[in-house]
C-alpha cells in the first residue's frame, strides 16, 4: 500500500464524536485498509473509508501524495459482496472524513449506515463511485429475489469490470476527494488522469487484445454472476454456473445440465472460478462434465493476504489473475503458458 504524506486537519465535530461513541459500545475489531493497518488515535489527516476493495484501490492511487488516507473496510480474504459485517461498522464510517460507497442496492450494510447517519445528521461526506454511471440489465438468469436487487430496479451493479466504466468512477472519487481536500485539487485530478490514460486504459487493451486473439467465444464460470459487464465490452459470451449476484455455493441441477451443454458444444477444457468462492461447484462442473481444470477469476471485490504482500491492486489483479485465466479458458493459451512462471500449476485446481 503506497504511503501518503499526512497533515494536521480540522478535527472532527462533538457531534461525530458523541455518536462514534455510541456506536463503539458494539463489538470492534473490524479490519481497516487491505494491509491490515487500522487508524490509531494519533493519526492525522483526511480519512475515507472505503465499503468496496476497487474503489478503495482507485482512491488510494488517486489520493497518493496528499494527505488524504483511505482504508479498505472489507478484510483481507472476504467477498465485497457478500460479506455481512457486524454494527461495529457504522463507528468506523461515522468517525472518518468520507465514506466511499457502491450506490444504493449492492451492500445492504453500506445502505443501512448511510440511512443511520442521514438520520442522526452526521457529517461524513458520501462518495458514491456509481453516480451517473449507465447500468446494464440484469442477466435473464439472475435471481432477483435476492436481497438488495430490488432497489437497483433490474440493474447489475458490477460495472468497474468494464475498464472504460471503471474510468467513469475514478472521476467520481476524484471529484469527491476534491471536495474534501480542494488544496490538493491539482494533484489529485492529476493523479486520476495518469491513472485513466496510463494503467485503466493499458487494461482494457490488454483485455481486448486477448478476446479477439480467441477462436472460443464463450466462458463457462462456475463462479456467480459478475461477469456480464465483461462479456458486454469484448462480445463474449459468460456462462455463470452460480446464478446470483452474489458469492454462493448453490447450484440448481439444471445449472449443471446447462454448463455440460455448453462445455460439450464449445469443447471446453476449462473453466473459470471466484477466488473468494465455494470450490464445490468448480468440483462439480470437473466432476459431471468434459472439462478438466479451473482456474481464478474475481471481480476485484476482495484481495488474498498474498496480493496484500506484493501490494496488489485492480490493475495487478487484472494482469496476474483474470487475464491468465481468460488466456486458458479460451483454448488461447496452455496453463503452463499463462501467467508468470509456475501460475498454472499453482492456480490448477486452486483450493
Amino acid at each position: 500500500m503506497s504511503d501518503t504524506n499526512r497533515s494536521s486537519t480540522t478535527n472532527r465535530l462533538s457531534r461525530r464524536a458523541a455518536i462514534g461513541a455510541g456506536a463503539g459500545a458494539l463489538a470492534t475489531g473490524l479490519a481497516g485498509c487491505a494491509s491490515g493497518a487500522g487508524r490509531t488515535a494519533g493519526d492525522e489527516g483526511p480519512v475515507v473509508t472505503a465499503s468496496f476493495f476497487s474503489f478503495y484501490d482507485f482512491a488510494r492511487v488517486v489520493a497518493d501524495g496528499t494527505p488524504i488516507r483511505v482504508e479498505n473496510l472489507v478484510p483481507t480474504g472476504l467477498h465485497g459482496h457478500g460479506w455481512q459485517p457486524n454494527a461495529s461498522i457504522t463507528r468506523e464510517i461515522i468517525e472518518s472524513d468520507a465514506f466511499l460507497h457502491v450506490g444504493d442496492g449492492f451492500q445492504p450494510w453500506a445502505d443501512r449506515a448511510i440511512q443511520t447517519m442521514a438520520d442522526d445528521d452526521v457529517d461524513t461526506e458520501l462518495i458514491n463511485a456509481r453516480e451517473g454511471i449507465d447500468l446494464l440489465d440484469l442477466a435473464a438468469s439472475l435471481d432477483r429475489e435476492e436481497e438488495g436487487v430490488g432497489q437497483q430496479q433490474g440493474k447489475d451493479p458490477h460495472f468497474w469490470l468494464d475498464p472504460q466504466r471503471a474510468k467513469l468512477s475514478i472521476d467520481n472519487i476524484t471529484a469527491g476527494l476534491v471536495d474534501l481536500v480542494p488544496d490538493a485539487e491539482d494533484t489529485l485530478r492529476a493523479n486520476a488522469e495518469r491513472y485513466k490514460s496510463e494503467t485503466i486504459d493499458d487494461i482494457d487493451a490488454s483485455y481486448q487484445a486477448i478476446f479477439d486473439a480467441a477462436d472460443r467465444d464463450v466462458v463457462q464460470l462456475a463462479a456467480h454472476n459478475a461477469f456480464q459487464y465483461v462479456g458486454e465490452r469484448y462480445d463474449v459470451a459468460m456462462r455463470p454456473l452460480v446464478t446470483n449476484l452474489a458469492a454462493s455455493g448453490e447450484v440448481a441441477p439444471q445449472d449443471i445440465r446447462q454448463a455440460q451443454e455448453v462445455i460439450a458444444e464449445n469443447d471446453i477444457r476449462y473453466v473459470a472460478n471466484g477466488v473468494f468462492e465455494a470450490r464445490r461447484p468448480a468440483r462439480q462442473l470437473i466432476e459431471e462434465t468434459r472439462a478438466e481444470a479451473y482456474f481464478p477469476v474475481t471481480p476485484y471485490a476482495g484481495v488474498r493476504e498474498d496480493w496484500v504482500e506484493e501490494n496488489w491492486g485492480y490493475a495487478e489483479i487484472a494482469y496476474n489473475i483474470n487475464m491468465p485465466t481468460f488466456e486458458v479458458v479460451l483454448g488461447n493459451k496452455s496453463p503452463e503458458e499463462a501467467g508468470p512462471d509456475g501460475w498454472g500449476e499453482k492456480w490448477r485446481n486452486f483450493e
